[in-house]
C-alpha cells in the first residue's frame, strides 16, 4: 500500500502543504504545578522533611558534637602551655567524656540539639523551597545566594536552642571542665534561667556568630553537592540517581563545608558559651571574637568534622532534596593572649 493511501492514512488525498493544514492541534507540554505527584515537593513538605532529616542526623552525630564543643572551648583565651588539656584528639576526647560523664555524657544536650535541628533545618528548607518557586535559583549564583539567605534565617530562628545546647554540652566535672560552666539542670531549666537573667534578648546571645556560620555552610553545601554528584555520574563512576552517587556528592560537600565553616564555628561556640557579668562579655560579636584571639582560633588539623559532615550530608541529602546540615568539628590551635585583663573567668 502506498504511503498516505488507505483508510488508516492520516492524510488521505494529499499531504498538508503547511502546518496550518495539519489535522491535529500542536501538543504543548502541560505546566506541572509544584506539589503535584509529578512535580516538586511543596514548601510545607520540605519543612517537615528537612526537620526530620536534621533530627535523625543529630541523634547519630551528637556524640561528635559534644566532643567538638569541648575541643573548641579548651584553652580559650589562654597562652599555649599554660592550661591543662584533658581533651587530646577525637578518640581520646571521647574516652575523657565517657570517664567523666559516663556513656550518657556523649548524648549531652541531645534534646536541645533536636530542637535546634528541627527549627533550623525546617525553616531553611522552607525558605529555600519558596526561593525555588519564585525562580530565584534560576539566576546565575541564585542557588548559592538562596542557600545562604535560607541558612541565615534558619540559624536566627534556631539560635536559642543552639545556645542552650552549647551550655549543656560544655558542662562536666570540674577536673575536666573547659570554658565557662553555666550549671543548667536540663533544657527547660536552661531556657528559664537565661530568660529570667537576661530577658528575651538573652536567648539570642551569640546569634551574630551563628548567622554567618550557617549562611556560609549552606551556600557551600549547595554549591558543591549537586556539582560533585553530577561529576561522578558524568564520569560513569556511579549510576544516575544511585545511592552511591548521593554518597559521593555528600562526601565532597561535607569536606567543603567542614573547611569553610570551621573558623565561624569556633567563634560561634565561644560566643554562645561565654559568661555575662557586670563588665559585659568576653567577646563582642563575631569580629570581636576573632580579634581577641588574634585570628588564631583555627583548627590545627581536621578533627571529627570530616566524618561528621560527611555522615550528615549522606543521611540528609536524599529525603530533603540534597540540602541540609553542616557543622564543623575542629580541634583548636592554642590561642595566643597577651593581656591579663582578657583572661577567662
Amino acid at each position: 500500500m502506498a504511503a498516505g493511501a488507505g483508510a488508516f492514512a492520516p492524510f488521505p488525498g494529499h499531504p498538508p502543504a503547511s502546518l496550518h493544514e495539519f489535522p491535529y492541534p500542536p501538543q504543548t507540554r502541560p505546566r506541572v504545578a509544584r506539589g503535584s505527584p509529578t512535580g516538586g515537593v511543596p514548601p510545607a513538605i520540605d519543612l517537615v522533611l528537612g526537620a526530620a532529616a536534621g533530627c535523625l542526623a543529630c541523634v547519630l552525630t551528637n556524640p561528635l558534637e559534644v566532643v567538638k564543643t569541648r575541643l573548641q572551648l579548651q584553652g580559650e583565651l589562654q597562652p599555649p602551655g599554660t592550661y591543662p588539656r584533658p581533651y587530646r584528639g577525637v578518640l581520646r576526647a571521647v574516652g575523657a567524656v565517657c570517664r567523666a560523664d559516663g556513656l550518657r555524657g556523649l548524648q549531652k544536650g541531645l534534646a536541645a540539639g533536636l530542637l535546634y535541628q528541627g527549627l533550623m533545618n525546617g525553616v531553611r528548607f522552607y525558605c529555600y523551597s519558596h526561593a525555588e518557586d519564585a525562580g530565584w535559583t534560576g539566576y546565575p549564583g541564585g542557588t548559592v545566594a538562596a542557600g545562604a539567605v535560607a541558612g541565615a534565617v534558619g540559624a536566627f530562628v534556631g539560635s536559642p536552642a543552639y545556645l542552650v545546647k552549647t551550655h549543656l554540652q560544655a558542662q562536666t566535672l570540674a577536673a575536666v571542665a573547659v570554658g565557662h560552666q553555666h550549671n543548667h539542670e536540663n533544657i527547660s531549666g536552661a531556657f528559664k534561667s537565661i530568660y529570667q537573667q537576661h530577658g528575651v534578648a538573652g536567648l539570642w546571645r551569640g546569634v551574630t556568630g551563628a548567622v554567618p556560620r550557617v549562611a556560609v555552610g549552606s551556600a557551600t553545601q549547595l554549591a558543591t553537592f549537586a556539582s560533585a554528584k553530577d561529576w561522578v555520574c558524568e564520569h560513569q563512576w556511579f549510576g544516575e540517581g544511585s545511592w552511591a552517587a548521593v554518597l559521593a556528592g555528600g562526601m565532597v560537600s561535607g569536606v567543603a563545608v567542614a573547611v569553610t565553616m570551621t573558623p565561624f564555628d569556633v567563634v560561634s561556640t565561644r560566643l554562645y558559651n561565654q559568661p555575662v557579668d557586670a563588665d559585659g562579655t568576653s567577646f563582642q560579636g563575631l569580629w570581636g571574637g576573632t580579634k581577641r584571639d588574634g585570628g588564631e582560633s583555627c583548627p590545627a588539623k581536621p578533627g571529627p568534622e570530616m566524618p561528621r559532615c560527611i555522615g550528615v550530608e549522606r543521611r540528609t541529602a536524599t529525603p530533603g532534596q540534597g540540602v541540609l546540615k553542616m557543622l564543623a568539628v575542629p580541634e583548636l590551635c592554642p590561642v595566643h593572649h597577651s593581656s591579663a585583663a582578657h583572661s577567662p573567668p
